[in-house]
């Protein structure tokens, strides 16, 4: 119910046939440019912030220009990027809009290599400056750079320190500009590598540039860079002379696909985007593998190659409950499960009353969740029929109809309505609008009687539920609502994309609070506060995540009653249970993405420990010092 943000995602394309080529036989040289609109406009659940796309030409003459960029924000980013990289198609003659040559010399974004991205802010930072590609210039071609991606690094501070004792001195202090300096900075090595060996060979002049850009390796460049970092990314890259990469984490966090055959290489960052874009099947589309680079040359040869070792493999379950589009078959698949795998919690809380229970889903992301759990629900009531008709005993045609006729109740119970705009700054008007953003279905309840289940894909803070879908769901009186969570209880901040880095973001933090409040036990508090300060003081690789004893002394079913009540409004008649997916079901679900870590603190980096640590002082610090003493 409430929107998590995350942080972005990357499509890159390279055109492995002249341009006219997909002018005779697509009929438009822009097939290249079509397909980057295509595979970002399926991802644009990823990127509602901003957008920006990048283009390399290979045929370029000293005095044109060859690396082009362009950069917008907010909703409508991604047309207005390709807007502004059509104007100056619109200055030339009618006539020669259509040809291939005369596109490739004379219009911005008719290339080779193609790069787009698309942004969700996990750090609160944002402006123009903030939307990559990220453009790094320099007059020898192969030291041009563009990155982007889709990436949070835990140790920037480490990073940005091995700049500095090389001499240089960073104008911003942000993940993207620190990563496109230090990449910079290698790739200038790699290149001035390679001028040495040509200039010891008797090598001058243009012929110089040309030997640089065949013999230099980009995978030398991500060799020397990657090892720094901590954190889960793909990274992804093209040279202003033509080299394209892309990069996995070691633990394979966050995700990358591709596909490549002789006339195109396409990569995204989720597999249905390709399939579409391209009509593919899903096994025709690859999995990068953790720590892999694919690197494609200037002159369109295509390798993957092992960067760093993989480690524990622990790509973001989120990627599955929530982010990815549900058009891939087995994320569609895997959140059906989630919703299946709740029976047994759900039964429970409605008392097993599947004749006065109502099932419904809110918001629409939840719907294969629900999808799931209907079946579940379905193929129980079947087992109850079977056993009933099993029983040995004599039923009258109306007791037989009666129990053939049981189904399970589903109605659409709530509809999204307007986007309210909140111009009015007083607190308590605003509730009463937030109390308006969904409408209610009437009669769909059967008030005082009925128990209305209702699911979620996760459960944040809380307060949109506490602010306005409880006190929505209450008018139509059911007797208790039941509201699901398809993910565990969100417990510890995320350090690898999505916007959830304070403990102040979790409602399930806060009830574990008030349990140690309640239980006379604040005292873990100020241990746990001492704990993280010295863990801090550890070198990285030694530190663990602390902050798992304000959890440990109360079972997941005390904390989901606490935060019941914390949730639940004061006017509210209905009774409310809170229900969520354990850490079983959802790897049970998802079996291969079992990066779990703001469900169960395990964070798979010694850069998320040591965040994890930090966060919990600047808490207690900012908020519990002063209560405590």
């Amino acid at each position: 119910m409430e929107q998590l943000l995350h942080e972005c995602g990357v499509a890159m394309i390279r055109m492995r046939k002249p341009l006219n080529y997909y002018n005779d036989k697509y009929g438009t040289w822009a097939y290249g440019m079509n397909k980057l609109f295509l595979l970002m406009n399926k991802q644009y659940n990823r990127g509602q912030q901003g957008a920006g796309i990048a283009c390399v030409k290979l045929k370029a003459n000293p005095g044109e220009d060859y690396m082009f960029r362009e950069r917008a924000e907010g909703a409508s980013a991604i047309s207005e990027v390709f807007a502004e990289a059509e104007k100056s198609i619109a200055k030339h003659p009618v006539e020669m809009r259509g040809d291939a040559e005369y596109a490739y010399k004379n219009f911005s974004f008719a290339g080779d290599l193609y790069m787009g991205h698309l942004r969700y802010c996990a750090t609160g930072k944002t402006g123009l400056q903030y939307v990559h590609p990220y453009l790094r210039r320099n007059n020898w071609r192969a030291k041009n750079l563009a990155l982007c991606g889709n990436f949070h690094i835990t140790n920037v501070d480490d990073v940005f320190k091995e700049l500095v004792s090389h001499g240089q001195h960073p104008r911003v202090y942000a993940d993207t500009y620190i990563l496109l300096e230090l990449m910079g900075h290698r790739l200038d090595r790699e290149v001035e590598r390679v001028f040495k060996e040509c200039e010891a060979e008797g090598i001058t002049g243009m012929d110089i540039t040309t030997s640089i850009e065949d013999r230099m390796d980009i995978a030398n460049v991500l060799r020397t860079s990657a090892p720094l970092l901590d954190g889960g990314y793909v990274l992804c890259g093209v040279t202003g002379s033509g080299e394209m990469f892309a990069m996995r984490d070691p633990w394979g966090v966050r995700t990358a696909y591709w596909y490549a055959d002789d006339e195109i290489f396409v990569l995204a960052s989720e597999r249905a985007a390709i399939q579409t874009a391209m009509n593919l099947k899903a096994e025709q589309v690859i999995e990068m593998k953790p720590g892999e680079a694919i690197i494609m040359k200037k002159n369109g040869e295509l390798r993957t190659e092992q960067i760093l070792p993989q480690l524990a493999f622990l790509p973001c379950s989120f990627e599955r409950i929530y982010f990815s589009r549900g058009n891939d078959g087995d994320i569609y698949k895997e959140r059906k499960m989630l919703g299946a795998n709740l029976l047994d919690k759900i039964l429970k809380a409605v008392d097993y009353d599947l004749d006065n229970t109502v099932f419904s889903f809110i918001p629409n992301t939840a719907e294969m969740a629900f999808y799931g759990m209907v079946e579940a629900m379905e193929k129980y009531l079947d087992e109850w029929k079977i056993k009933e008709l099993s029983s040995g005993k004599q039923f009258t045609p109306d007791e037989l109809r009666q129990i053939l006729s049981k189904r399970i109740r589903q109605e659409k119970v709530a509809n999204k309505d307007i986007k309210m705009r909140t111009f009015i700054t007083t607190g308590d008007k605003r509730n009463d609008l937030a109390g308006h953003v969904y409408d209610i279905t009437y009669d769909t309840i059967k008030p005082g009687v009925d128990n209305l289940v209702v699911i979620d894909d996760s459960i944040v803070r809380g307060t949109t539920l506490r602010e306005s879908i409880l006190s929505i769901l209450d008018r139509l009186e059911p007797k208790k609502i039941v509201v699901v969570s398809s993910s565990p209880q969100i417990r510890y901040p995320d350090y690898y994309g999505i916007d959830m880095e304070k403990f102040d973001h979790f409602v399930a933090f806060f009830a574990a609070l008030e349990l140690l409040q309640d239980r006379g036990l604040m005292n873990i508090v100020n241990e746990t506060y001492v704990a993280c300060v010295e863990e801090l003081k550890k070198p990285l690789a030694e530190m663990k995540n602390c902050t798992k004893a304000i959890y440990k002394p109360f079972t997941a079913d005390e904390i989901s009653n606490k935060i019941a009540e914390i949730l639940r409004p004061k006017h509210l008649n209905a009774e409310v249970e809170i229900v969520f997916q354990s850490l079983t079901g959802l790897h049970e679900a998802c079996p291969n993405h079992l990066g779990d870590w703001y469900f169960s603190g395990e964070y798979p980096t010694p850069g998320g420990n040591m965040l994890v640590n930090r966060a919990f002082v600047e808490h207690y610090e900012k908020y519990i010092k002063n209560v405590c003493h």
